[in-house]
């Protein structure tokens, strides 16, 4: 399923580049014909019939369909018309039903599925000014949604309380502006007052059942883009090998999600908050990026195995990361980044391992920032490839380079930072185990083991023995620094695998 899923966002996403579409000083047949020409070239087949009367074209029993690759299924939008009105001012406005079936049928392990969705709106109006080859469109509404009607499973109705799915946006506005030359490119902004989902599922064969919903206030986007002309939407590999690239940043001002459910007879639930995050991203020929971020999360986990929720807060989440996607004979750049910031518990679960207070209950902080190079050995995004990876878990590339250029570990009174650089050879997997062999050096600081490990010695949490072993390990890889309870060392690995710890070699 989620393989079809990952197929079926090309087309839901090319969808709705058009469905914010509309055009200026051209006809309203000529519209249409662009229409067809457009979608066509990206994969789907259109069909629908077009009647003019006066200044208004209608274009009546509309059908998108594309065939997603490798038989997984289809994708099928089908409503009953809509209008392309010429307004005599060099505009043209676009008038849609106010709700309309969205059909996806495939294959997914076998079993032949059909899910049918209406999407609606209210008060919705689309407005396009400009030229043939420079078209702007204008729009809003006060509501869209999409709501679940109905799914099959090998041709047997799955009853109504079994799954539901329903979205539901406000306050839509935005512009979407379109130069057609050689490609298409295409620059969107976006605003929402709010967006809600509720998403519930019940096994009847079982005792699982979930729910999960949500809401996300003051949205934005903003990205611009080009796709090619003749692609498959549906096929990623061949839209980027045609040349598509798109960038672009999705933003909240506040969130809130609630998840409760049944698992294996046991029940369980999740609260969370935030205040405001982003969601960047940016994709081409030669790389994907992802950008995370979420601001004053707040987490509330309940289990019945447990007589009291489990709270947690951070200052900021986030993850990032950026990876090249085409097979090159080159070596390519990465980058992987992460944080949580100002991590913190309720006293609750700080009293079940230290009732006394301890140890330092300040804020802790884990954040790590890394870059590098490696060589892409095959096109992974290839659906074909990807299958043959899985079947023969080979590695889709080979590590070059790694450099930490920030790692930061703060909890309980203690503090680990540090930074490092390496090189692999990947001809050489016999000198750690069938690792590419590293050589190249990490600088480490440790302030306030000693005091932590004290503290552990009084909780009764670690023995004297232990204690001991610790402090032996640590006199063996770091030397003291020029501030009490500080310890810095310096990882050497050398061509020939041998290892040092400040000039001493330990392998």
């Amino acid at each position: 399923m989620s393989v079809f899923l990952r197929r079926s966002c090309g087309a839901v996403i090319a969808y709705a580049v058009v469905s914010q579409s509309a055009w200026a000083d051209l006809t309203a047949n000529d519209v249409w014909a662009d229409w067809q020409a457009y979608l066509g070239g990206m994969g789907y087949e259109v069909s629908g019939t077009a009647s003019t009367s006066g200044n208004v074209t209608t274009v009546a029993n509309v059908s998108l369909a594309m065939d997603l690759p490798e038989q997984d299924g289809q994708f099928n939008m089908n409503f009953p018309e809509m209008t392309m009105t010429e307004n005599g001012d060099g505009t043209v406005s676009i008038g849609l039903p106010p709700s309309f079936p969205l059909v996806i049928d495939g294959t997914a392990d076998d079993e032949v599925f059909k899910a049918a969705l209406t999407y609606s709106h209210d008060g919705m109006t689309m407005l396009v000014s400009g030229s043939p080859e420079d078209m702007t469109y204008d729009y809003s509404a006060s509501r869209l949604g999409v709501v679940l009607d109905s799914v099959e499973a090998d041709g047997e109705a799955i009853p109504s309380d079994v799954v539901k799915v329903a979205f539901d946006m406000t306050g839509v506005a935005g512009t979407s502006r379109m130069v057609i030359g050689e490609n298409r490119d295409v620059d969107q902004s976006f605003t929402a007052d709010s967006l809600t989902y509720d998403i519930a599922f019940d096994d009847p064969e079982s005792d699982d059942q979930g729910k999960f919903s949500g809401k996300m206030d003051a949205l934005t986007f903003k990205g611009a883009g080009m796709i090619p002309m003749g692609i498959n939407a549906a096929d990623y590999q061949s839209m980027i090998e045609a040349g598509f690239n798109f960038a672009g940043a999705f933003t909240y001002g506040a969130g809130s999600s609630d998840i409760s459910g049944t698992g294996d007879g046991e029940q369980f639930g999740m609260q969370s908050s935030s205040q405001g995050g982003t969601f960047e991203v940016a994709m081409d020929a030669d790389h994907i990026g992802y950008d995370i971020a979420q601001n004053s999360v707040e987490l509330s986990v309940t289990s019945q195995d447990l007589p009291f929720p489990i709270e947690l807060a951070m200052a900021q989440a986030g993850i990032k990361f950026d990876v090249p996607v085409q097979a090159s004979d080159e070596a390519q750049p990465f980058a992987f980044g992460m944080n949580l910031t100002d991590f913190t518990m309720s006293d609750i679960i700080w009293g079940m391992f230290d009732p006394a207070g301890a140890l330092p209950r300040d804020p802790a902080t884990i954040a790590l920032d890394a870059t590098g190079t490696a060589k892409v050995l095959v096109d992974f995004l290839d659906p074909t490839v990807a299958e043959t990876l899985d079947a023969t878990e080979a590695a889709p590339g080979e590590l070059e380079t790694l450099a930490i250029n920030q790692l930061t570990v703060s909890m309980v009174g203690a503090k680990l930072t540090g930074t490092g650089a390496f090189e692999f050879d990947n001809s050489n997997l016999e000198a750690f185990d069938g690792m590419p062999a590293p050589s190249g050096e990490a600088n480490l600081q440790l302030v306030g083991a000693n005091a932590l490990i004290d503290k552990l010695i009084g909780m009764g949490l670690m023995s004297d023995s232990d204690a001991m072993g610790a402090r032996m390990m640590m006199g063996m890889l770091a030397v003291p620094g020029d501030s009490p309870d500080t310890l810095n060392s310096k990882i050497e690995i050398n061509k020939e695998g041998h290892i040092s710890a400040n000039g001493q070699r330990i392998k």
